[in-house]
């Protein structure tokens, strides 16, 4: 016997295609589209993306509305996505990123709202709070896109462009110490705003956050960041993050011998 559907409720297109990367999950795309899910912070969210939409930041998805299913719709950014576990982006992705953050912490310059965000840090300029490369899009061999924007909300840029190096040199992971240099010297020259060194010593503070909103999160029931407990979260990145500490006086020797 068939089961009976309840045309009252609705339903997911049959087309739905679950998308790989980012950290939080429930992104399906659906044609040109994505669809993924929203919370009390989606209205800031999209207000922001209208905004850098409106004054032609490149790389990003436009809002296109609300789905049936109560889903975020936005549009679909071609290419894929990065592996960070297993795959080291080439220098060339690595600068079209930084270079790309400096144009959206620019672009973001006095725009203002009074609608909640999910997470809230010291600083009065809107940060992406999660430009992990898991969230870029590479198409053709360069950077294509940034997406998952939810965590966005009020920080400092420098903890934006730490976050970045955290996951795209990456810090998290043993590398030679002279690539490690050589990777932060093309990140603080793309970005052009601190030396190496002082983008470096923001990254043991942002991820300390990092691992501190990873658990609140999790405590006040955070959909999303209680999906990241299934991926180890935060006790991997805590101990990643002891790890490249105990690196730390080698890669500034690296830093000033280079």
């Amino acid at each position: 016997m068939g089961v009976c559907h309840d045309e009252r409720v609705p339903r997911p297109p049959e087309d739905e295609t679950p998308l790989v990367g980012g950290q939080v999950g429930g992104a399906v795309r659906v044609g040109d589209t994505v669809r993924r899910p929203t919370g009390p912070w989606t209205p800031a969210v999209h207000a922001l993306l209208d905004h850098l939409n409106g004054v032609g930041l490149d790389k990003i998805p436009r809002v296109l509305g609300i789905d049936e299913l109560g889903r975020e719709i936005l549009t679909f950014i071609p290419g894929r996505g990065v592996d960070v576990d297993a795959e080291v982006v080439r220098r060339d992705v690595l600068t079209d990123a930084a270079g790309w953050l400096r144009r959206f912490h620019d672009a973001v310059e006095g725009f203002e709202t009074d609608l909640p965000w999910r997470t809230s840090g010291e600083g009065s300029l809107i940060c992406h709070n999660d430009p992990g490369a898991y969230n870029w899009i590479i198409d053709g061999g360069r950077f294509a896109g940034m997406i998952d924007w939810d965590m966005a909300g009020p920080g400092d840029p420098l903890d934006d462009l730490a976050f970045m190096a955290w996951t795209s040199v990456p810090l998290y992971r043993e590398i030679p110490v002279d690539e490690v240099a050589r990777r932060l010297d093309d990140i603080a020259d793309a970005y052009g705003e601190w030396g190496p060194l002082t983008l470096l010593g923001a990254v043991e503070r942002r991820m300390e956050t990092a691992i501190a909103r990873i658990g609140a999160g999790q405590a006040a029931g955070d959909p999303g960041l209680v999906h990241l407990g299934t991926l180890g979260e935060p006790g991997r990145t805590r101990s990643r993050l002891d790890a490249m500490v105990a690196r730390l006086p080698d890669i500034r020797a690296a830093l000033d011998k280079g």
